[in-house]
């Protein structure tokens, strides 16, 4: 079976080559500069614009004209929040990551910005003297810069679908720590014959269902989950999403509002059991183990993988020794190469993948990575994805 390779599109708004244009909007001098050393350090980017208030960005986008905007949440005249819809109005191609202190109230602003049409968020450091923490943001701001703006150069937006309001849900709560910064994407290219190869759907009926995701993940598993009911009720779904710290507790309680199902961060020694959503918690790997009859959750404080922490391989490679090749994993959207190796792993075994489709990621560096590895029994827009899954835990093998 194959896949038609769709990746070098120029319909629509794709780009010239060039350096990305990137306005920096930020009421803090000092984030302001910090960023626009960074950025005139790359060879890729450029500064268009260090800005104070979303006011100034509103009224100067069609002059400055970026592809890239840098917007802080809290801001004097008019907030980032607020001037969100209005610069996505004068231009609806502009890639807006929002930029913010990790408070739980900037989280949940951060999650609705995504809703309103930001590509991504990212957490600015308390300090910038801190180190470590300056060197991680430095490095993932970056990335996103350069990932998400290279989107505009291969094709058109793609409209991220809205994320449901949260509400309270049952939420295990786990300490958190500040993630490795994600690996960069690995350059993802169409072989020669333009056409990406996939292999036979397992014969093997599924028992569990794995998610591995990242940039644009949280509006993918929005998204997602609203479909997957049947599926969650009978069989257990276990999710790694890269995330900051406080985001991962609010992004359980979106996954619950969205699925009608249970949803929270997993706790280290808990059953695994159908009828809720396994979210791993920020800081620790999530694994699987055998206990006696039972599955139960083994969260893991070693190294980063993948420069990841927590990351899929980990997870996906772990449940080959709880459910042999009775598993069905889903890539979806994100930098990087997470879940290639352990979605390898899994076929091995006897299990299956999918992988989100270029055209509908926000970025196609993981489900990319997989795709183009060969290990893909499917490649899909996200709008099929929950459709076909709810098919093959029904007894659909092809």
């Amino acid at each position: 079976m194959s896949v038609a390779f769709a990746g070098n599109s120029t319909t629509g708004t794709s780009r010239e080559a060039g350096p990305l244009r990137v306005m920096i909007v930020d009421d803090s001098v000092v984030i302001r500069g910090l960023i626009s050393r960074w950025i005139g350090a790359e060879h890729d980017m450029e500064v268009a614009a260090s800005l104070r208030t979303g006011l100034e960005a509103v009224n100067q986008l069609e002059r400055i004209n970026p592809d890239v905007a840098v917007l802080d949440i809290e801001m004097p005249e008019l907030d980032g929040l607020s001037a969100l819809p209005q610069l996505l109005a004068k231009k609806r191609d502009l890639v807006i990551i929002m930029a913010s202190t990790l408070t739980r109230r900037n989280a949940e602003i951060s999650f609705k910005a995504l809703s309103l049409g930001a590509a991504d968020y990212i957490p600015k450091p308390e300090s910038t003297r801190e180190a470590s923490a300056a060197d991680t943001f430095h490095h993932d701001l970056i990335q996103k810069i350069r990932h998400l703006g290279a989107r505009l150069r291969r094709k058109p937006a793609v409209a991220s679908p809205p994320l449901a309001p949260a509400s309270p849900a049952p939420a295990a709560r786990s300490p958190v720590a500040r993630p490795a910064a994600p690996a960069p994407a690995p350059a993802v290219h169409a072989p020669a014959s333009g056409v990406l190869s996939t292999r036979p759907f397992s014969a093997q009926a599924p028992k569990v269902l794995l998610i591995g995701s990242s940039t644009g993940g949280p509006q993918a598993l929005m998204s997602l989950v609203t479909e997957l009911g049947p599926v969650i009720d009978r069989f257990p779904v276990l999710i790694t999403q890269h995330m900051p710290p406080t985001f991962t507790t609010i992004l359980a309680e979106h996954l619950a509002r969205s699925s009608r199902r249970p949803a929270a961060e997993a706790v280290d020694g808990e059953p695994v059991k159908p009828g809720r959503i396994y979210l791993a918690p920020v800081g620790k790997h999530m694994r699987v183990a055998r206990s006696g009859a039972d599955a139960v959750i083994a969260l893991d404080d070693g190294p980063a993988v993948n420069f990841c922490k927590p990351a899929v391989d980990p997870l996906f490679t772990s449940a080959i020794d709880v459910w042999h090749g009775a598993i069905l994993s889903v890539i979806l959207t994100g930098m990087g190469s997470d879940g290639m190796r352990g979605g390898k792993d899994i076929v091995a075994a006897g299990g299956s993948v999918i992988a989100q489709d270029e055209a509908s990621s926000v970025v196609w560096g993981m489900p990319g990575a997989a795709a183009n590895a060969g290990i893909c029994a499917a490649i899909l827009p996200l709008n099929q994805i929950g459709a076909k899954v709810n098919r093959l835990f029904a007894g659909e093998r092809s």
